[in-house]
């Protein structure tokens, strides 16, 4: 059960040391409305759409992160609850139904959807008029897998008619429709969406105004203590680099989607730091250097040293700097907190990055179009991965994969799994 326990010392207006900026008492409030939402689900009783209903709120306003036990405990008896039951007349939970279940790995069979069509194999008309069971319907066919025809003929016939309904004069339901055709759930992030969804979730039901209360006050929290703008504005490197990209939220987004809890602020911070360096210094290669000055970075990387760094052009003396504090900085608060300094392994990853930058280049400069073995093979250098982790099996040393915290502040771009920490991916860098 992943929850937030917070044990403020007393009930004051003092800033709290977890969260910086924000209040003992804030913080006293914010838990008793998680305990809150929490009996809600607890209490849920045999009315199969309205615990489908409050599943589907919590994950859309990003709160489901307190909730995780509970939200196991009651899909796992919805689970054998729809697979016994054969009387699916409601569209709507029916799709919302097969979509929460199999998002979170329960297998449920298409051929559910076989029901929706008639004696002739035509979808039934009658269906056509249902737009929030339409919407269920198109949210359910983006979890299809390959072989399942009817789910991928359920989202045409659904997408299709949505279209259409989308000029309809009800404005506020149009936009409802256009978020869901733009913006399905399985394919955002629901810390960016969450804002739309509070404005749309009405009801009469109390449960309804609790959730939202909940999720007003988690949006402060995680808001209050983002701190890359910041950072980014600081480092200078916008100002320095002006053909470079200046995108530090949207280098953010990737930290927020994998690392979404509030107290790993510090953690988000630290990914999102070479996360940035990876799209400055492939702005570089591709947009800006001329060969040999490519070639020379690509040396400096490599050899690290003052030598090295001296015949580069001042840009990319800038660059080499920021790339400098960023890896002593990581490698720094890895050694304070785990007793262990990656700065080889760190240093390592970029020359591995650039050198595979570079081969690129040449091909360009070149006009040399690599075959697609020739292309993957250097793409797996792009990519990178912490090799210095790897014992002499070529497996990740136990004691450093069960340590999620340090891989956190450890690798550059990780890639979690979180509901299997043992099989966690340790990967260096993003796809660009």
């Amino acid at each position: 059960m992943s929850t937030v326990h917070i044990h403020p010392s007393r009930k004051d207006n003092h800033p709290s040391t977890e969260y910086p900026g924000l209040t003992n008492e804030f913080q006293m409030e914010h838990a008793k409305k998680v305990e809150e939402v929490r009996s809600v689900l607890k209490e849920v009783g045999e009315d199969t759409l309205k615990a489908l209903l409050m599943i589907d709120a919590v994950q859309r306003l990003g709160i489901d992160y307190h909730f995780h036990g509970e939200i196991e405990v009651v899909l796992e008896r919805l689970y054998t609850k729809f697979n016994m039951s054969d009387c699916h007349n409601d569209l709507y939970e029916l799709a919302l139904g097969f979509r929460l279940l199999r998002q979170e790995g329960y297998y449920l069979s298409a051929d559910v959807f076989n029901n929706l069509k008639d004696k002739e194999g035509k979808v039934q008309g009658k269906i056509s008029q249902d737009i929030e069971g339409l919407m269920g319907l198109y949210e359910a066919s983006q979890l299809s897998i390959k072989g399942e025809d009817i789910l991928e003929e359920m989202g045409n016939f659904s997408s299709q008619l949505l279209n259409a309904w989308n000029t309809n004069d009800d404005l506020s339901q149009a936009r409802i429709v256009r978020n869901t055709l733009g913006h399905p759930h399985h394919k955002s992030l629901a810390r960016f969406m969450a804002k739309s969804f509070l404005s749309d979730f009405q009801g009469t039901e109390g449960w309804i105004n609790v959730f939202k209360e909940l999720a007003k006050m988690d949006f402060n929290l995680v808001k209050s203590i983002h701190q890359v703008s910041k950072w980014w504005k600081d480092l200078g490197l916008a100002k320095e680099l002006k053909f470079a990209r200046n995108q530090p939220l949207k280098w953010y987004m990737w930290p927020l989607a994998v690392l979404p809890h509030p107290s790993l602020s510090k953690q988000r911070v630290e990914l999102t730091k070479p996360i940035s360096l990876v799209y400055i210094i492939d702005d570089i290669f591709d947009v800006h250097g001329t060969l040999d000055e490519l070639t020379l970075f690509t040396e400096a990387v490599n050899r690290w040293e003052y030598e090295a760094v001296e015949p580069l052009p001042d840009y990319m003396k800038t660059c080499f700097n920021a790339l400098n504090g960023i890896t002593n900085e990581i490698s720094s608060k890895v050694y304070k907190d785990y007793g262990w300094n990656p700065i080889d392994s760190l240093r390592k990853s970029w020359a591995i990055l650039c050198n595979a930058f570079l081969v690129e280049a040449r091909w360009f400069s070149v006009g040399h179009v690599p075959k697609t073995d020739e292309y993957l093979k250097n793409g797996i250098k792009r990519k990178g991965v912490f090799n210095q982790l790897k014992n002499k099996e070529g497996k990740f040393e136990e004691k450093r994969g069960n340590d999620v915290r340090g891989l956190i502040s450890l690798h550059e771009a990780s890639q979690l799994r979180v509901k299997k920490p043992e099989t966690l991916a340790v990967k260096t860098f993003p796809d660009l």
